[in-house]
């Protein structure tokens, strides 16, 4: 077996550089997104909820703007040919991640769910457990680019926290749904843990093939 080099781009310093700042847009945006959650259940100030929303679009699109810029260059100078398809896939994959905690953001300030007092604290640590799953699998993107050997502790994280999402999640569905509130507002919140937890899942399948491109690559 051989011994891949640290860093898969040493030698194509604007890819790495790129590939940095694509990784950048995907963390912030999972930190704005539970920036937003919190300031909905604390304050739910609309002028507020209004300005994260376009924040967290900007990045979005931010993103967007960066993972095809990375497509069109590997392409282009034909870098890395026997890994571009997971690179390619790695991006795609991380930028759903990006998407996704805007689409969900975005849901929230729309739909305005009415999330008692009792819940709330279990929503946010939910939240954190999710965003620190989406953490940890870019952390893990990022060694994988420099230090393939640092790939598998940063995975154990995402399994960790993901698994700490899908019990704080049954438990907030059996404590909503043993509530007294109506059906209605039962399945609204009940949508919305799903969609949280949804989020967890995603990071945690990146994760997973993220642990196959690093077998492929250490090859």
């Amino acid at each position: 077996m051989k011994t891949p080099k640290l860093a898969l781009f040493s030698k194509t310093k604007t890819m790495e550089g790129l590939i940095d700042d694509f990784l950048d847009q995907v963390s912030n945006g999972g930190m704005k997104f539970e920036q937003g959650i919190s300031t909905y259940l604390d304050a739910n100030e609309e002028w507020r909820l209004k300005d994260l929303v376009r924040e967290l679009r900007l990045i979005e699109v931010e993103g967007n703007r960066l993972r095809r810029t990375i497509e069109v260059q590997l392409h282009t100078e034909m870098l890395i040919p026997d890994l571009r398809g997971d690179v390619l896939s790695l991006m795609e994959d991380l930028n759903f991640l990006l998407g996704l905690v805007e689409d969900i953001f975005l849901a929230v300030t729309v739909e305005s769910p009415v999330v008692d007092e009792t819940y709330q604290a279990d929503f946010k640590l939910m939240t954190a457990h999710a965003v620190k799953t989406m953490e940890a699998a870019v952390l893990a993107a990022r060694a994988f680019f420099r230090n393939l050997a640092a790939v598998h502790d940063h995975l154990n994280k995402v399994g960790f926290h993901e698994e700490e999402v899908d019990k704080i999640a049954t438990h907030l569905k059996r404590a909503i749904f043993s509530s007294d509130m109506g059906l209605a507002e039962k399945m609204h919140l009940r949508y919305f843990v799903d969609k949280i937890d949804s989020l967890a899942d995603a990071a945690e399948d990146v994760g997973d093939w993220l642990a196959i491109y690093s077998i492929k690559r250490a090859m």
